[in-house]
């Protein structure tokens, strides 16, 4: 297996980079966080995975060894390929994945194109004892709810019940920011009540 490839990059591009290994270019899929990482770089040094089908052999790479390890443990999910996975790393950061997974926030995957309920539920399933680990080993404040979750159900509450979504949107985000601490979604919405 091909761990990591080094040398100058002569192509780049959003989804994927040229790196040119002794004369020869390696054509590898990348992330939106790795071709971020990559902007101004002229060469990198890639953490690299080779997935094998019978009709291709592409290379998958990544700036980081922890995106490499998250992107490992998506694809080990049934239903998950390489292209899905990567899409996942480029649509979330792998901090967001991580806490995603963690507090079986089913609806932040499912935003992902290409993902269905079925496969999110089936990715926090499988993977959340294992994330829990990481998080914890990466010394990770676990808060209760994010703010996402809280602030998706308070939209949801606040637009069922009449008002209108912008102005349900700016009082949630003016609240959220004014709160220094865990607000709960009951109390997020009676405040966004009285002010939108």
């Amino acid at each position: 297996m091909i761990a990591y490839i080094e040398g100058p990059i002569t192509f780049k591009d959003p989804t994927y980079v040229v790196v040119d290994v002794g004369g020869i270019g390696y054509e590898v899929k990348i992330s939106l966080s790795t071709y971020s990482n990559l902007k101004d770089s002229s060469s990198t040094r890639l953490h690299t995975h080779l997935h094998i089908k019978e009709d291709a052999h592409t290379l998958y790479g990544f700036s980081d060894i922890k995106e490499k390890k998250l992107f490992l443990h998506l694809i080990s999910i049934s239903g998950v390929g390489p292209s899905t996975g990567l899409m996942i790393l480029s649509s979330l950061s792998a901090q967001e994945i991580k806490q995603a997974i963690v507090y079986e926030d089913v609806n932040t995957i499912q935003k992902v194109k290409g993902v269905g309920a079925k496969t999110a539920q089936r990715i926090i399933l499988e993977l959340k004892d294992k994330m829990k680990k990481e998080l914890g080993d990466e010394n990770v404040n676990l808060a209760p709810k994010s703010h996402n979750t809280v602030r998706e159900e308070a939209l949801t509450a606040l637009i069922t019940l009449g008002i209108n979504k912008a102005a349900a949107e700016k009082s949630v985000e003016r609240i959220l920011k004014n709160s220094s601490e865990q607000i709960s979604l009951e109390e997020l919405i009676k405040l966004a009540l009285k002010s939108a």
